[in-house]
């Protein structure tokens, strides 16, 4: 059974859903970077998608809004302690979100995520560190990319979803180096 989660519509705007995931505490993430608090500061609610190291910076991140996490491959029994599971499924705001830490080889991973979480209108994923924002038909995918482990990627990044009336109204990849 995948746990799930609910997290109510906000009354009279969008949701502003700030999306993590690779953090890699404490080595990569000693405190909260400056870009990415300026985000956290307007979140409704934080997903982070794994590879978090520490329970601690879960914590951290709760002191911005409610966090929905799941557990990554680096990641310890403090984490799961803490309410990480492998998977999760959450309803924010009427927009039905399933996330996953790996989601497997880049080929296939469109359809491959469809038919891991049928009744998911959106699937958070980390593990590459790689931005991602891809769709089909009413069916989305989305990697944060990484905030702190930029590895090849340019800039260390933060996804920012907007949820109006049950649907995703907006996805953005956030530049914070």
């Amino acid at each position: 059974m995948v746990p799930t989660s609910s997290i109510p519509a906000v009354a009279g705007r969008a949701m502003r859903v700030v999306v993590l995931a690779d953090t890699h505490a404490p080595r990569r993430w000693t405190s909260c970077p400056p870009a990415v608090a300026a985000q956290l500061r307007r979140a409704d609610v934080i997903l982070h998608a794994g590879d978090v190291c520490t329970a601690a910076l879960l914590d951290e991140l709760a002191g911005y809004a409610p966090v929905l996490a799941v557990a990554g491959n680096n990641d310890g029994p403090d984490v799961a302690a803490w309410g990480a599971p492998p998977t999760l499924q959450a309803d924010l705001g009427g927009l039905r979100v399933a996330m996953i830490h790996d989601s497997g080889a880049a080929q296939g991973r469109l359809r491959r995520m469809r038919r891991r979480f049928p009744d998911a209108d959106l699937v958070v994923f980390g593990h590459s560190h790689i931005p991602l924002d891809a769709g089909d038909g009413g069916f989305r995918i989305f990697n944060p990319g990484s905030p702190t482990d930029r590895r090849r990627q340019p800039q260390g990044t933060v996804g920012v979803l907007s949820v109006e009336g049950g649907r995703l109204a907006a996805a953005g990849i956030i530049a914070v180096t």
